[in-house]
């Protein structure tokens, strides 16, 4: 009888400890900040997001930040002004629209992690030595006219001397709809983030033929963004943020492409362990992420002459009103 008391005890003692446990993970839980974040799409060129979020960088500065697919940066920065999310992850060029738009309470970036394009350019057909001049007379699947993406590869055109009218550039097609289209059979090329390239060259429907962002220069072409009266009232939680980020962006500087897909391979469940190292080695050769999260005057401007050359927009937009870096350099 005593036995099986004494089993009993340590089995309600167990319970309650495990209870506790519970309790306490619970607390710790609660305790954190929530921030939701929509992201302009799902790819490994944000892999020091993705680090962040993995490894538990932003836990570790008191936030739970949940990370939601909201494809396109015209929505991304609609989801921003209306609430929906409290940051959004997209191009500036973006809010460089919203601001010209004359809207009150406009959207600023506070924070960088990309530094040039991220996009590769997929042929239908198999090309051994590949030159730019192929794409004349083409027709190329480029995305939404004045994204960043048709942006960059027009700029990447014009460094390498084409004329964008010698290809048919079309941008008709939604950034989201890039691959389906192209697999129905439109565009004799579709420019492509990762892991959607090597996917499609995987299953022997495409061939990676190039990289635009070694063409296109360097700029910030993905930032993070917030209304200007979120960044006032909340400067602490960014400042815990883009801590975090900054953590991200020095994991994948100081790490190969393995240990960071290993890092992250949570994010891509559909995706080998050997491709997405494949496809970080990439990005991670052609220099694709910034150094810190400080977005330069300098940078920024590179930025606004491509879209003034693409004749988006007429006049600079002033960088003090559109950039907020969170932490100064």
């Amino acid at each position: 009888m005593k036995k099986i008391l004494c089993s009993f005890l340590f089995m309600i003692i167990g319970i309650s400890l495990f209870l506790m446990s519970g309790c306490e993970k619970n607390q710790e839980s609660n305790n954190l900040k929530k921030i939701t974040l929509g992201e302009v799409t799902h790819s490994a060129f944000y892999a020091p997001l993705y680090v962040a979020k993995e490894l538990n960088f932003f836990e570790d500065e008191g936030l739970d930040v949940e990370i939601i697919l909201v494809s396109g940066a015209n929505n991304v920065v609609s989801a921003v002004l209306s609430g929906d999310v409290n940051i959004g992850f997209c191009g500036p060029e973006a809010t460089i629209y919203v601001y010209n738009g004359n809207e009150k309470d406009y959207i600023q970036s506070f924070a960088g992690l990309t530094k040039r394009d991220g996009q590769f350019i997929v042929s239908r057909e198999k090309i051994d030595n590949f030159n730019w001049n192929m794409l004349k007379g083409k027709e190329v699947l480029a995305g939404r006219i004045g994204g960043m993406p048709e942006l960059n590869f027009e700029n990447a055109l014009k460094n390498t001397n084409i004329d964008k009218e010698e290809v048919i550039i079309n941008t008709s097609v939604d950034f989201a709809s890039l691959t389906s289209a192209f697999l129905s059979g439109t565009g004799n090329f579709v420019n492509l983030f990762e892991p959607n390239a090597t996917k499609l060259e995987k299953m022997g429907l495409g061939h990676i033929v190039a990289s635009i962002g070694e063409k296109s220069g360097e700029m910030p072409y993905t930032a993070f963004n917030a209304k200007k009266s979120y960044i006032k009232d909340n400067k602490d939680t960014l400042v815990s943020f883009t801590k975090a980020i900054s953590k991200g962006l020095e994991y994948v500087e100081s790490n190969d492409a393995t240990t960071i897909a290993n890092a992250i391979i949570n994010q891509f469940p559909d995706t080998s362990l050997t491709d997405l190292a494949s496809i970080i080695k990439r990005y991670k050769d052609a220099d694709s992420w910034l150094d810190n999260p400080y977005i330069t005057e300098e940078s920024f401007k590179n930025l606004e002459d491509i879209i003034m050359d693409s004749g988006e927009i007429t006049d600079y937009v002033p960088y003090e009103d559109l950039v907020n870096n969170i932490i100064k350099e």
